[in-house]
């Protein structure tokens, strides 16, 4: 049992999204391959008698009116207590999970704080949301069904620049808007060995979401046209952060600037993908 957790929780992103019918359940099927990112939020947990979450960072302001947001359902589906502190470096409701993340962080956190079996972490993350179980472990994976359905997925490590443009994109809407989708049939590879084989593989795919998002939010096109050097520009999510992958490091770092520089006003951040 430790007397401080400190934990990381990475963006994740949607390296393609194939929609499916809605289920019984009011959920649409779901077929992705996520990846994880060493950028992100870092939540701290200390012993406490009491429950209590204080966000700190430079999104902090996006949470300030959630008095219940997911850390604390992560918690109290637990029934365990501690004093954390949020550090919110990603957007807020941005499509790179970083609600789903924190609240991941969360349960991975209060387990090693409180020396829990973390067997049954998965289940837990599943009824928080959607995309909590697939942040659990924070590694490349399949994710089917509604999000609960994770099949861990070897994939080359991928320079990235994440952009997003500061709007709000809303998830149902998205999905109510929806025309055109992919459907969740697709036979899925074992693994990827290289990265231009990755690469191939995704250019086959989309993001089904993107279209409705960005009839929502028309700056996520912009979002595109400025990754358009990237030798792949997608939204991940529901949006409306956006992704560019790029041959290395150097590449996307020189990209970020340039985006960033042109765009002062969106968030910008160049990023390696986690193995």
């Amino acid at each position: 049992m430790a007397d401080q957790v400190r934990v990381f929780a990475p963006a994740k992103i949607n390296l393609f999204l194939h929609a499916g019918d809605k289920r019984a359940d009011g959920y649409h099927a779901l077929q992705s391959l996520v990846v994880f990112t060493d950028v992100g939020d870092a939540l701290t947990l200390d012993h406490d008698a009491a429950l209590t979450l204080t966000i700190e960072g430079p999104f902090a302001q996006g949470l300030a009116g959630e008095a219940d947001n997911l850390i604390l359902k992560a918690a109290r589906a637990l029934s365990k207590t501690a004093r954390m502190t949020l550090t919110k470096n990603l957007p807020v409701a941005s499509g790179i999970g970083g609600g789903s993340a924190d609240a991941a962080a969360a349960l991975r956190g209060l387990a090693k704080l409180h020396g829990m079996d973390t067997a049954g972490l998965q289940e837990t993350a599943a009824m928080l949301g959607s995309d909590v179980p697939v942040c659990v472990a924070s590694r490349s994976a399949w994710m089917e069904g509604r999000g609960e359905v994770v099949t861990p997925v070897p994939a080359p490590r991928l320079a990235m620049v994440l952009v997003n443009p500061g709007v709000a994109v809303p998830t149902a809407g998205v999905f109510r808007a929806l025309e055109s989708r992919r459907g969740t049939g697709m036979a899925l590879p074992a693994g990827f060995d290289s990265g231009q084989g990755l690469l191939d593989f995704l250019k086959r795919m989309s993001n089904d979401l993107e279209a409705p998002a960005r009839a929502i939010q028309p700056v996520i096109g912009e979002v595109l046209q400025a990754l358009s050097g990237a030798g792949l520009a997608r939204m991940s999510g529901s949006g409306a952060t956006c992704f560019g992958v790029f041959d290395d490091d150097a590449q996307a770092v020189a990209a970020a600037r340039d985006i960033a520089r042109a765009h002062p006003a969106w968030w910008v951040q160049s990023a390696r993908t986690l193995q």
